[in-house]
This record gives C-alpha cells, sequence and structure tokens, in this order.
C-alpha cells in the first residue's frame, strides 16, 4: 500500500498538538492572569502602607518555613523544569504552582526585590506536566509539553508571544534549539497570551518615541554598550548564585536566611529613605525612557535583587534584569552619545539576553515591545551582551552544547 504524502500524515500531529498545546495555554494564561492581577493589588498595597516594609522578615520566613515543609521536591524551580526536559523522571508535583505563586506574591507585598517570569514559568511548566498523567504521554512528548509551558508562561506574564515560544526553545541548552518543539511552543505561547489578555490583564507600554536611523556611530554605541551589558549581566548571574551557596554555607535553617535577607532589605530601605529599589520597579523602568534617571540606579536595583533572591525569597530575575538594563543603557546614553529611549531600550532586553543566553528571544522580545525600528540595535546589543556573558548563567540547569565562540575554548562544558 503506498504511503501518504507527509502533509497529510502532519495532519494528525497538528491536530495533537494544537489540542494539547491550547489546554497548556488556558491553563498558563490564566494562572498568569490571576497573577499578574495579584501583583497589581499586593504592589498597590505595599505603596499606600511604607510601614510594612519592616514585615518582611517574617514573610520571609513563613514562605522558608512552609517550603520546607511541603516544597522541598519542587525548591529547584525553574532549574527542576530544566532538569526533567533534559533527563526526564518524574512529573513535576502539582503544588509547586500554588507553593510559588504564594511566595512570590507574599515578596512582593513586604518588599523583596524579586520578578515574575519565574513563577509565570514554573506555574505553566508545572501545570502542563499534570497532562502527562491524564494522556499517558510518552518522555519525548512530555519534553515538548514542558518547553510549551515554559513559553507559554513567559509569553503570558509579558504579553510578548513570539518571544516566548522562542524562550521556550533556546533556554534549554547554549548552543543548540529543539525544533521539534516549535510548532506546540508557538501555539503555547500566543493562545497563552490571548487567553491573558482575555482575562482584562494590560501589560505596561513603554513610549520609545523614534528611533534613530542605523549609523555607524549609533552601530559603535551599541556595540560598546553591549559589552557593558553581557558583563553586567555575567556579575548578576553570579553575584546570585555566590550570595545563594554563601546563605545556604552560613545559616543551616532555611528559613532563617530570607529572615536575614529580608532585615537587609528592611534596613537598607529604610536608611535609603526610599523604596526605589524593591519590588518590580515598573515606574523606574518607565523613567529611564523618558529622561535621565540617577546613574547608580542600576546598581541599587542589582544589589537589593542579589540580597533578595539570594537570601531565598520567591519570584523571577527577569524584571529586576530589565530594570537594571534600562537604567544602566539611560546611564550609558549621554556618555555614547546616544537618545535615552534608545539605549534604555537595549539595555532592557540585553542584560537579560547576556544572564540567561537566549539572544534571539531578547532580540524578537525587544520588537514585540518597541517596535521593528528597534530590531538591528536591539539584534546587536543583546548578540554583543550574549557573548560578553560567559558560559554559565542564571539557570543552572542551562547546558552547554557549542561555544559561544572560537575564544571561548577554555569555558567550562
Amino acid at each position: 500500500m503506498k504511503r501518504l504524502p507527509e502533509q497529510l500524515r502532519l495532519l494528525p500531529y497538528l491536530l495533537k498538538w494544537c489540542g494539547l498545546a491550547g489546554i497548556v495555554a488556558a491553563l498558563a494564561g490564566s494562572a498568569s492572569a490571576f497573577f499578574l492581577m495579584a501583583l497589581d493589588a499586593v504592589t498597590a498595597r505595599r505603596e499606600a502602607s511604607p510601614w510594612i516594609i519592616w514585615l518582611l522578615p517574617l514573610a520571609g520566613f513563613a514562605v522558608g518555613w512552609i517550603y520546607l515543609q511541603f516544597g522541598r521536591k519542587v525548591e529547584g524551580g525553574n532549574n527542576l523544569l530544566i532538569d526533567e526536559i533534559h533527563d526526564p523522571k518524574h512529573v513535576v508535583p502539582l503544588r509547586l504552582a500554588p507553593l510559588v505563586l504564594f511566595g512570590t506574591v507574599v515578596s512582593h507585598l513586604f518588599g523583596a526585590s524579586v520578578g515574575r517570569e519565574g513563577t509565570a514559568v514554573q506555574m505553566g511548566g508545572a501545570l502542563a506536566d499534570q497532562l502527562t498523567h491524564v494522556f499517558r504521554l510518552r518522555h519525548e512528548d512530555r519534553r515538548i509539553l514542558l518547553m510549551a509551558g515554559i513559553s507559554a508562561g513567559f509569553a503570558s506574564v509579558f504579553g510578548t508571544p513570539l518571544a516566548g515560544a522562542i524562550f521556550g526553545l533556546e533556554v534549554l541548552v547554549i548552543g543548540r534549539m529543539r525544533y521539534d518543539a516549535i510548532f506546540p511552543c508557538m501555539v503555547a505561547a500566543i493562545v497563552a497570551d490571548q487567553i491573558t489578555l482575555a482575562w482584562g490583564v494590560h501589560h505596561t507600554q513603554y513610549a520609545l518615541g523614534a528611533v534613530p536611523a542605523v549609523s555607524a556611530m549609533g552601530v559603535a554605541a551599541v556595540l560598546a554598550a553591549g559589552i557593558v551589558f553581557g558583563v553586567t549581566g555575567m556579575l548578576f548571574a553570579r553575584g546570585t548564585h555566590l550570595a545563594a551557596s554563601l546563605m545556604k554555607k552560613w545559616v543551616g535553617y532555611a528559613p532563617l536566611r530570607p529572615l536575614l535577607g529580608g532585615l537587609l532589605i528592611a534596613a537598607a530601605v529604610w536608611l535609603l529613605g526610599s523604596q526605589r529599589y524593591i519590588g518590580l520597579g515598573i515606574p523606574a523602568i518607565v523613567e529611564a525612557f523618558q529622561h535621565p534617571v540617577a546613574p547608580w540606579d542600576f546598581a541599587g536595583k542589582f544589589l537589593f535583587t542579589v540580597a533578595s533572591l539570594g537570601s531565598g525569597f520567591k519570584g523571577g530575575e527577569v524584571t529586576p534584569l530589565f530594570y537594571i538594563g534600562a537604567t544602566l543603557g539611560n546611564a550609558l546614553a549621554p556618555l555614547l552619545h546616544q537618545p535615552f529611549a534608545l539605549l534604555a531600550a537595549v539595555g532592557f532586553v540585553a542584560v537579560f539576553a547576556g544572564a540567561a543566553n537566549t539572544p534571539l528571544a531578547c532580540t524578537v522580545m525587544a520588537i514585540e515591545l518597541f517596535g521593528p525600528q528597534i530590531g538591528p540595535y536591539a539584534a546587536l546589543g543583546c548578540v554583543v551582551a550574549y557573548l560578553f556573558s560567559g558560559h554559565a548563567g542564571i539557570y543552572r540547569s542551562q547546558r552547554l552544547e557549542q561555544l559561544k565562540s572560537a575564544m571561548g575554548e577554555d569555558a567550562p562544558r
């Protein structure tokens, strides 16, 4: 019997992954919508009651104790998902989703400097993996399902479906992308974004204004800035890992780590007399596109975030990296004779590209957030930052398949 043409044999595959990715998108998009609305509510509460920062140590202890009692198997977070994709063993426990949601919302309510990407990605991955039992999926299909969950979570929390899809493909291995998951990741990311919007969630709009035409001066400036962005991303990744390692070495009882970190953060906020470096910091990011900001803003956010994540508060790294990149770009703009908004936009994505080793996803994110005119500058900034950030990043479970350049021969494999 003559075999059917490949195009016809692909139809069942298409239908299968439309269905599975659609379910993943509905779960992840709805979870992200609830999460984003909760973040808005607790942020407004914290800003209305500045004294609440003094409860951060107690909040940190509570979250640490709950994870110690109920979350030991899911404490790996994003790295747990990446490990399961590389080497599938056990279905990710469903408790990861409510635990990380609770931990992140509490962290934001009381003033930790953490992000939101990690929470959305972990919820998306944990919810997606529950379908493994329902549909009795094979290991290979389970890998793809987890990648779709990561893409859906990332896309829905930032409103960047194409970047979300690419992020799920790119973040796993430096030097290799898994194209066998490209269709499920695309479907999951696009649908999850629409689901989140359907719940009435609105994402922050950044006013970039007119982007200067590509010129030799502009290219040279972005290349120079990209080096700084990449080194900053590398230092951030190393700083958070070092802080976490030292806290584990010095403080044996896990709940005490965020308690001590919370005391340090609360004292720093009191000494500075400002809450500028805690929470998501969206208003400060918006400012970086509009006018000059304090040249030390990026360092303040850097230190507060390293202290928060290193001591065990729950959340993500990405929005703080956006803050660090945008304010650093703002500070570099007059030195490189470029518009504030241009280098703020490039820094916004490039520091993240370096820290996460995801230059393609970050380039596409820039285009989705700021428009196609930023594309050439964003691509240059992200790729240079990626090259200069070393071969380690914020995700410990990320693997190295290929060196970033021929000059990196001595990089660890």
